[in-house]
């Protein structure tokens, strides 16, 4: 029985031609900022999200410490979405390292509003900490930010002298879902992270992306961090090969997406977020189940999944064709649970 790797999109293997991008990358010591395809990658960041700069780090969870660090500032307050990256999956890296308190908004689907920032505002008093940042993520849980709402965040912003981090993992799921190119939802932000490393299928890295001065600082924090890397190319050239190749081909892990998503929802037993499933990522529920047992009953089929909470989650991603989704959906059309 073939099994289907649905947990994320961070499981995919590189291609055969990013194999060969790695193996023929142009290398020096990027710590001295001497490798010509890091620096390749870095330019070309800097184009796609229209900053000044990008800068290659290991990971969108190091980006967005670098940036939480810098522009967040030891002491102060970072306001957010409660379910969050920053919050939820970088082990408290916000605080810990960063030294900033992120500040936790319940919203819908963790999409914010100016609305929902008003009255957060803390400023002026000795004895509290300072609100220095916003952070959006887009998309999150594989749901688009709406343009309208990052704009009114960033007037809300400018007029209370806050800066605005994006954290970008997946926007450019998000740019092709919507035609909004990155560099449109960019400008709504002082900063930026996307990952190369999830549905662009790099093996690793991110990009994070900002003005001279801030790139300047992250270079130090990105030190500091442990996260200089010497011959860097090998792995900027997946990186290079993945903004390249495999951008447009994100539509076919959304349309893969919408037939998982249909194929749960003729299946019977499933609660389908339907109008969630804007990208690549299905979340469900099954009434009088844990989200556990669900996860395992999946597993015993082949098909392994993660939860949420009380949600599970799938994510379609590079190394699931056509023909797997079809043989997938069949396998969830005829499941029976608790038979398994």
């Amino acid at each position: 029985m073939k099994c289907f790797d649905l947990r994320s999109d961070t499981i995919t293997k590189p291609t055969e031609a990013m194999r060969k991008a790695m193996y023929e990358a142009e290398v020096g010591d990027d710590v001295y900022r001497e490798d010509p395809t890091t620096n390749r990658l870095e330019l070309l960041g800097a184009q796609l999200s229209g900053k000044e700069r990008s800068l290659f780090v290991s990971s969108g969870s190091m980006g967005n410490l670098i940036s939480l660090y810098i522009n967040g500032g030891r002491s102060n307050e970072v306001l957010t979405a409660s379910n969050s990256h920053i919050i939820q999956h970088e082990i408290g890296s916000v605080a810990a390292i960063a030294g900033v308190l992120p500040i936790g908004i319940d919203v819908p689907r963790g999409i914010l509003t100016a609305s929902d920032l008003a009255g957060k505002v803390k400023r002026g008093c000795y004895d509290m900490a300072t609100t220095t940042l916003v952070e959006v993520e887009n998309t999150i849980g594989g749901f688009c930010y709406p343009l309208e709402n990052l704009e009114e965040i960033r007037d809300f912003a400018d007029s209370h002298q806050l800066l605005v981090h994006m954290d970008g993992a997946r926007i450019f799921n998000a740019q092709v879902a919507t035609g909004i190119p990155v560099k449109t939802y960019a400008k709504y932000a002082d900063t930026l992270t996307f990952c190369l490393s999830k549905g662009l299928g790099a093996p690793v890295g991110s990009l994070l992306c900002g003005d001279e001065a801030f790139i300047n600082k992250a270079l130090t924090i990105r030190k500091m961090l442990g996260g200089g890397i010497r011959q860097s190319g090998i792995l900027a050239a997946a990186g290079l090969y993945a903004l390249e190749n495999h951008v447009e081909r994100l539509q076919d892990d959304h349309l893969h997406a919408q037939a998982i998503a249909s194929a749960l929802e003729k299946a019977g037993w499933a609660q389908v977020d339907k109008l969630g499933v804007q990208t690549n990522i299905i979340f469900f529920t099954v009434q009088g189940y844990e989200a556990t047992d669900i996860v395992k009953q999946l597993a015993a089929i082949g098909i392994l999944a993660n939860n949420e909470g009380p949600m599970v989650r799938l994510v379609t991603n590079l190394d699931l064709s056509d023909e797997d989704t079809d043989a997938l959906c069949k396998r969830l059309e005829t499941f029976t649970l608790g038979n398994n």
